[in-house]
Parts: structure tokens; C-alpha cells; sequence
């Protein structure tokens, strides 16, 4: 629809974003300001206590410090209401009383249709609800009490019950003036092909209302009474009102307990949804049989950041759940995840509330697991990585997976708790003992306390050496291709701390493996753990300089990882040769204290502190000055300073 210019400004205008925010949080008194326009809430997007959403009445805009939600007064009707913009417009215009300017006869027909159908599905409500106090439902009346499902129950979730008749719903609507195309329209009825009358869609079943996010009912679920029925759960077709795959049964009720719960259980059906309800957990939806959508969980994530799928502990129920991980692993962002909660085998929460009692739902609930520790156990349980090409199958798979995340820095941790995982599970098979996610850090060496030198200048080389070798090694793990092409100066660096010079040896012998892939790191580091039996990676940033250098994280500039290498291994040789004139110099100090070795010394010390001038960790060391230091060095070697030339 086409709005005059204006009308959107003006009916901002008009309108106050405090207002309409106000009918759905509570304002905070302490920290709102209304003389200012100024005011706090607990956010209505993500389940806090704390008053981090803020509205700025006369700027007319909303922001949430703690999701990032922002927008206006239309955007925040759209996502509390579930409703598109024009819907959002309607709304505030009506509030507001200001008339909707004409619409375009197309647009204002397709709204007229569906207000027509609106009132059909409330009709059809209406009339399964008198029919479920009928003769002919007995047997359904039976089944509901079964279940355990009072008065209450049905009242509250507007359960009715569709008879065995072909055209009971079809004559009662039409015999009250409804056109037999909108009842078809509604998906109530169906046509035959034949052009003959239509009949009714739900017969013999026990009827759930489906409504929307602002309640109103959009289609039906039907319970079939007969087990001779083709379905046993037969939702109605797409309609203008009802989108299977963007729609939850129980959306608007679940929806406000959400909040006050903090919470939300998403279940596989509506007799889970109502008994979780009766037992006290409001705040429970489910997909309407089939797998949940991306649009779903976009809704679900509106009501709660990290919702718990509660499904069923059948082969059907683990299915379903490894195939949201797939679909949810691409939509992952920071405050927007999944739990899993697997009933026990055999058993839906219906069956378990009613067996153990809300309390042990509610310790399922309490343990729900994370999305990773189920993707972890997908692609390990019953398998066996007895074999070299196993496990780096297993690599792969793990890889392709977190491939699909988007966001970096869950990528980033999900990688790091794979990791984690990983080794446990091949600690354990070299153990055969059972490990805890984590448990192999425990293996990891203790770092050899720093000796003392005889000399005042080298009493200090101890911890600058072995943070130099923590810089090579560490740069060459991060960057293997750049490892690859200074493999001969990495033979010859010369590594004095045994634990490091175990990890130079393993990186040597894997160096030459494929790593021609983006994930090249993470594949090197994964095969030197398994040799080490332990983190390589985790070891190197034990020094804090070494972890905070900005060159050596995780997604640093391959370019500037590169160079650190070059620059770290030019230095580390020129040191040590400085350190080895030293030395001799020393000894021939106690020997004889002559002109010639003092300013052998003195030569010797000067190359020394020339090299270890670079500040780990400080990114202004990259420019000119590194450059022109390396070449310095490099000079240095060449030219062996600390050697007194012959006249």
C-alpha cells in the first residue's frame, strides 16, 4: 500500500514510543527520567532483570544495551506484535485516531479477505466447542480425560471436536450466510475435483485451535479418533492466514510467560504444549508437525535468547534435534542460541510429568544441554577413530560444520570447546581411563623454572629466550605456509627449553602435511596434540605478552603473523650468537683481562641489546623500525661484529 507523504512522520509525531513502550515493560523509577523523556526498563526482547532498555520519548527511539535491539515505534510494534510494517501502521493509527488513508482496491480487498476469514475460523471455533459437548463425542470427551485434561484445561485452549459427519461445519457456516468459497478458502472444507460440494476437511478428530501471535485463530490441528485414519494429526493447509512454518501452537500465551519465566520450552505437539501448561510452565510452544523452520526459531528468539528443546526421547525426537542443529548453526549470533532437553526414552513430557511430577521436568530443564555438546556427540557417538584417516575424517566433518557458522567469535568458541572434546576423546583412548572435557590441560608440562647465569647480563636471558621461543613457535602454529617457507631456519633455530623444543619437533614433522585449506592452524594443532597430548597452542600463551601479542591471535593478518616469524628467527639467531661470544669472551676473562676481550665483550653486548629491543605485544614495531632492526641483525651475523678484526 502507497501512504501520502507525510502520513508516517506525522503519525510518529503523534504518537508517543514511551506509550506504547509502556504497555509492555515496566518502567523502572529509579533510573527513568519522564520530565526528560527518559525511561528504563527490564528489556521486552530478552528475559533480564536488570533496567538496560532504554526509550528516548522525544527522539522517538528505543535501544536495549543488553541484545542491541534498537529501532522506532513502528519497529517495535512489529516485533511485539508479530505483524508487518502496514499492520504496524494500522495499529498506531488506530490508537492514535488518525484514518488510514484509502487504500489501493487490491490491498484493501486482500485485507477485507482476510478479516472475512478471521470470523470464519472464530465461527468454526465456536461451533467444535458445542459439538465436544455433543453425543456423537463421547468417545472424544473419554480420550481428553484420559489424558487428564478438566474443564479448565479445555476452556483455556479452546479444544472442540470435529464429528464424523461430511458436511456438519460446511451446512452450519452456510447456514448463516457464509460463501462456500471462503469456508475453502479457510481451509475448512475441500472441493472435489469433480466440482462436486464440498465437505468438510476435519472429521472424526479432536480439534486444537491454531492462533497467532495476536490471537487470533488462523487454522486447526485435528486429532484423529480413528486409528484407521490416514493421519493422526492433520494441521490445515496453507491458507492468507496460516504459514505452517512461521507459525507456534500456543505463540501469544507463551510469548507473555516467556518473560516472566526467562524461559521457553519448545515441545514436539499440543498435548505436550497443554501438559507442560497445566503443570505450570506457561511458557511452552511447539512446531506444527513438521521440523521447526528458520522463521521459527527467528520467533522463538524474539521471546527467549537460548529457548530448551524438550523433545522426545525416541529415534524420531534425536532426529529432529540433530537436524536443528544443522539449521540453527548458520543463525547463531551472540544472545541467541539453543539447549536441548531429551526426555527419557520412550517418553514425552506429557508422559513424564505425569509419571514423575513438574519437579522432574524441571530437572531436565535444569540440565538442558548445550547445542555443542549434542553437535559433539552426533558426529563421535558409536564411532571409532582407531585410525589416522578416521580421525581426519572427524576433522573434516567438524570443520565443514563450524565452517557454517557466521558469527567469528562463536565460531571462535565452539571451536575452542571442539577442541576440547577432541582431546578427551583420544586421552581417553590412550588411557583407556575417562577424562572430563578439559581434563587434558591437566597433562600439560610444567614450565622449567628460570635458571640463574653467572654473568650480571645474562641473568635475565633465561625468560628472554624462552619468550622469544614461545614467539617463533607460537607464529609458525599460527601461520603454517609461512612455517613452510622458513622450515630450514626452523631446523636451525637452536630451542634450549625442553617442552618447547618438543613442540618444535612435532612441528617439523607435521609441517609438511596438507595444509593447504583455510583451517590449516587448527588442523596442524589438532595433529600435534594428539602426539603431545596436549594443547601446543594453549602451552605458547601460558606468557602473557606472547598471548596478548596482537599478531599471534587466532585471526590475526596471516601477512603480519608471517613477518613476526621472520623478524623472531633473524633476532633468536643474531642473540645467541651475541650470547656465545659472550661466553668465550668470559672465559677468557678468568684467564686474562686484556684489551682485546673487553672490547669483544663490549661489542657482543651491543648486539645483544640492539636485539632485544622489540616489545612483544606492541603493534608499533611493525613499521620502519622493525624493518630497518632486522636488517641491523642480519648485518650483524653476516659481519660477526663480536669478532676483533686483524689490522
Amino acid at each position: 500500500m502507497s501512504l501520502p507523504p507525510g502520513f508516517i512522520d506525522e503519525l510518529r509525531d503523534r504518537s508517543s514510543i514511551a506509550q506504547v513502550v509502556g504497555r509492555k515493560v515496566t518502567w523502572d523509577a529509579k533510573k527513568s527520567n519522564p520530565g526528560k523523556g527518559d525511561y528504563w526498563a527490564p528489556c521486552p526482547f530478552h528475559a533480564e532483570k536488570t533496567a538496560s532498555f532504554h526509550v528516548e520519548d522525544q527522539k522517538g527511539f528505543y535501544y536495549c544495551f543488553g541484545c542491541h535491539a534498537k529501532g522506532n515505534v513502528y519497529s517495535f510494534i512489529q516485533e511485539t506484535e508479530n505483524v508487518n510494517f502496514m499492520e504496524a501502521v494500522e495499529i498506531l493509527a488506530r490508537e492514535a485516531g488518525m484514518p488510514m488513508p484509502a487504500r489501493d482496491p487490491a490491498a484493501q480487498q486482500k485485507a477485507d479477505k482476510r478479516t472475512v476469514l478471521v470470523d470464519i475460523m472464530e465461527q468454526a471455533v465456536q461451533y467444535y466447542r458445542l459439538q465436544l459437548r455433543t453425543n456423537h463425542a463421547e468417545a472424544a470427551r473419554a480420550y481428553l480425560d484420559n489424558r487428564g485434561l478438566p474443564e479448565s484445561t479445555l476452556e483455556e485452549f479452546q479444544i472442540g471436536y470435529a464429528d464424523n459427519s461430511r458436511n456438519g461445519l460446511f451446512g452450519h457456516l452456510t447456514g448463516k450466510g457464509v460463501k462456500p468459497e471462503d469456508i475453502v478458502e479457510a481451509g475448512l472444507a475441500i472441493k472435489p475435483d469433480d466440482g462436486g460440494n464440498p465437505f468438510d476437511r476435519f472429521r472424526n478428530r479432536i480439534m486444537f485451535p491454531i492462533r497467532d501471535a495476536r490471537g487470533r485463530c488462523t487454522a486447526f490441528g485435528g486429532r484423529a479418533m480413528d486409528a484407521n485414519q490416514p493421519a493422526k494429526y492433520l494441521n490445515s493447509p496453507e491458507t492468507p492466514l496460516f504459514d505452517k512454518g512461521r507459525s507456534l501452537y500456543n505463540h501469544k500465551p507463551a510469548r507473555e510467560a516467556a518473560g516472566k519465566a526467562e524461559s521457553l520450552i519448545v515441545a514436539e505437539g499440543y498435548m505436550d504444549v497443554i501438559a507442560l501448561s497445566q503443570a505450570g510452565f506457561k511458557h511452552a510452544v511447539a512446531p506444527l508437525g513438521t521440523a521447526i523452520t528458520a522463521d521459527q526459531l527467528q520467533l522463538m528468539w524474539r521471546m527467549c535468547p537460548e529457548p530448551i528443546i524438550a523433545l522426545d526421547g525416541d529415534k524420531a525426537g534425536i532426529r529432529a534435534a540433530m537436524r536443528l542443529i544443522d539449521l540453527s548453526l548458520p543463525l547463531l549470533e551472540a544472545g541467541k542460541s539453543l539447549r536441548f532437553c531429551i526426555m527419557p526414552e520412550g517418553q514425552d513430557p506429557d508422559d513424564l510429568i505425569k509419571a514423575q511430577g513438574a519437579k522432574a521436568m524441571q530437572a531436565l530443564l535444569d540440565n538442558a544441554q548445550p547445542m555443542v555438546k549434542l553437535l559433539w556427540q552426533r558426529e563421535t557417538e558409536g564411532k571409532d577413530f582407531d585410525s589416522p584417516e578416521r580421525r581426519a575424517a572427524l576433522d573434516a566433518s567438524l570443520r565443514a560444520l563450524l565452517n557454517t557458522i557466521q558469527d567469528r567469535s562463536i565460531k571462535s568458541h565452539y571451536g575452542q570447546v571442539i577442541k576440547d572434546f577432541r582431546y578427551d576423546l583420544f586421552a581417553r583412548k590412550r588411557s583407556q581411563n575417562t577424562f572430563q572435557p578439559g581434563a587434558w590441560k591437566k597433562n600439560t608440562p610444567k614450565k622449567p623454572m628460570a635458571g640463574t647465569k653467572g654473568s650480571l647480563l645474562a641473568q635475565n636471558e633465561q625468560a628472554d629466550k624462552r619468550m622469544r621461543e614461545a614467539v617463533i613457535l607460537l607464529a609458525a602454529l599460527r601461520n603454517p605456509q609461512a612455517a613452510l617457507k622458513m622450515e630450514t631456519a626452523l631446523e636451525k633455530c637452536r630451542i634450549a627449553s625442553q617442552d618447547y623444543k618438543e613442540i618444535q619437533n612435532q612441528l617439523l614433522a607435521n609441517l609438511h602435511d596438507d595444509l593447504s585449506n583455510e583451517d590449516a592452524s587448527d588442523a596442524l594443532n589438532f595433529k600435534m596434540m594428539d602426539a603431545l597430548g596436549y594443547d601446543p597452542i594453549d602451552h605458547l600463551c601460558g606468557i602473557k605478552a606472547v598471548r596478548e601479542h596482537p599478531y599471534l591471535k587466532q585471526n590475526a593478518d596471516p601477512a603480519m603473523t608471517e613477518r613476526v616469524l621472520d623478524e623472531e628467527l633473524t633476532k633468536h639467531a643474531a642473540i645467541l650468537g651475541a650470547l656465545h661470544e659472550i661466553r668465550e669472551a668470559e672465559e677468557d676473562l678468568t684467564r686474562m683481562a686484556d684489551e682485546s676481550t673487553t672490547w669483544r665483550v663490549q661489542q657482543a653486548t651491543e648486539a645483544r641489546n640492539s636485539a632485544t629491543k622489540t616489545d612483544y605485544g606492541n603493534e608499533d614495531n611493525s613499521g620502519d623500525d622493525s624493518d630497518n632492526l632486522s636488517q641491523q641483525l642480519q648485518k650483524m651475523l653476516d659481519d660477526q661484529i663480536w669478532v676483533k678484526k686483524k689490522p
